[in-house]
């Protein structure tokens, strides 16, 4: 029952909202009892406008003092929210009524004196000559409804008018709790998926950092003390770019670029004779965003399956370009032994599956990769969004 009650209570209908709908209802009232007298041919509508105007200012006010109670009951059950705007709309009906009884006080008894004077004037004219005296109404009462029958008609009218009004705030209410869920739901699945993208990035981390140490280790085994130190500074310095970014955030694909040829500078420390690197880069498509270190498990696949098996020399190369509205981006090798005998390469589905989950949870359906054997090597192709600096692809 609780998570229900807070929910409730988060669920408020604005002010404004609230002020709108009150005078909304008090102005059309206004409109139709304005209109209905002058259907009628009862005359004095100049006289009444104003005074009309003063109750109708009057029921935005006492309205408005409902609903400061009535608010008090948005953290409840329906059947209580129904149940009080029954019992209070009543007293709030009747002080309506009695100011506009107050308001319009003098004015009904000039209307009521004209209507008796204008009886009384032609009973005369249609019996004065025969009694030889001025004829005057038998009931006033004939003339005029009496006080409290008018109160009562004026109070079950106002009456209703507040129901109609609560209706109006309890669906407004209603509403507003229903986009205050769909907030949350919508917070709760933007977290999520931050969470699923973080502990994708960070299965990338590690693993470049075991294959990183066991090529550090690798040369201070074997003396090369010079090439260590430029390994260790270089990861020092790729550890330093690649930790200070959100793990969820997109970067320029500058940056990105400057990543993989930071690790390509490591692994060629490693494999000096044998990995060559190539970039491809166009100026126009620098700061177009992507996800941080998308593309390092492909890289770091072409460095295991085709550089470190290999006895030649392997050029890496990583490639971009825009083709029909959209960022494709390659990361390929021309190691030998290409061809079917490399498809599948042992392990390599690991990071494909790793980089095909980050864009799903990233683009949906808008991205997409292939990856497949080429002539010679091996390529890994994505398709995915541009985006620029303050744009957003798929949530």
């Amino acid at each position: 029952m609780e998570p229900e009650v807070q929910d409730d209570r988060i669920a408020r209908v604005p002010f404004a909202t609230v002020l709108a709908s009150i005078a909304g209802l008090w102005l059309t009232y206004f409109l139709l009892t304005t209109l209905r007298w002058e259907l009628l041919g009862l005359g004095f509508s100049q006289e009444l406008l104003w005074p009309r105007g003063l109750a109708t200012l009057a029921g935005v006010g006492i309205t408005l003092a409902l609903w400061l109670v009535l608010r008090l009951f948005d953290a409840r059950p329906l059947w209580a929210k129904i149940t009080a705007a029954l019992i209070l709309s009543l007293p709030v009906a009747i002080a309506s009524a009695q100011a506009n009884n107050m308001i319009m006080a003098d004015l009904n008894q000039q209307l009521v004196q004209i209507t008796v004077d204008k009886a009384a004037n032609e009973r005369d004219d249609m019996f004065g000559d025969l009694s030889g005296r001025p004829a005057t109404p038998d009931d006033p009462q004939a003339v005029a409804a009496s006080p409290l029958q008018e109160l009562t008609d004026l109070v079950f009218g106002r009456y209703f008018m507040m129901l109609a009004w609560c209706a109006l705030y309890l669906a407004l209410l209603t509403g507003e709790k229903a986009r205050a869920s769909e907030r949350r739901e919508g917070a709760y699945r933007r977290a999520a998926k931050a969470a699923e993208l973080r502990s994708l990035r960070y299965q990338v981390n590690p693993h470049f950092l075991f294959n990183t140490l066991n090529s550090l280790s690798a040369l201070v085994l074997t003396g090369k003390t010079q090439a260590a130190e430029k390994v260790i500074q270089t990861l020092s310095t790729f550890y330093r770019r690649s930790l200070a970014d959100d793990p969820t955030a997109d970067v320029p694909l500058r940056e990105e670029f400057a990543l993989q040829r930071l690790y390509l500078d490591i692994e060629a420390i490693r494999f000096p004779r044998r990995l060559r690197a190539r970039y491809e880069l166009p100026s126009e498509l620098e700061d177009a965003k992507i996800p941080g270190m998308i593309l390092q498990p492909l890289v770091e696949n072409s460095v295991k399956h085709a550089v470190a098996p290999s006895s030649g020399t392997v050029t890496i190369t990583l490639a971009a370009r825009e083709e029909y509205g959209r960022l494709v981006l390659t990361v390929s090798d021309d190691g030998q032994d290409g061809g079917a005998d490399r498809d599948p390469r042992p392990g390599y589905g690991i990071g494909l599956v790793n980089v095909h989950d980050r864009l799903a949870a990233r683009f949906g359906e808008e991205a997409n990769i292939v990856s497949g054997p080429s002539p010679g090597g091996y390529f890994t192709l994505l398709r995915l969004p541009i985006l620029r600096e303050g744009e957003e692809g798929a949530q």
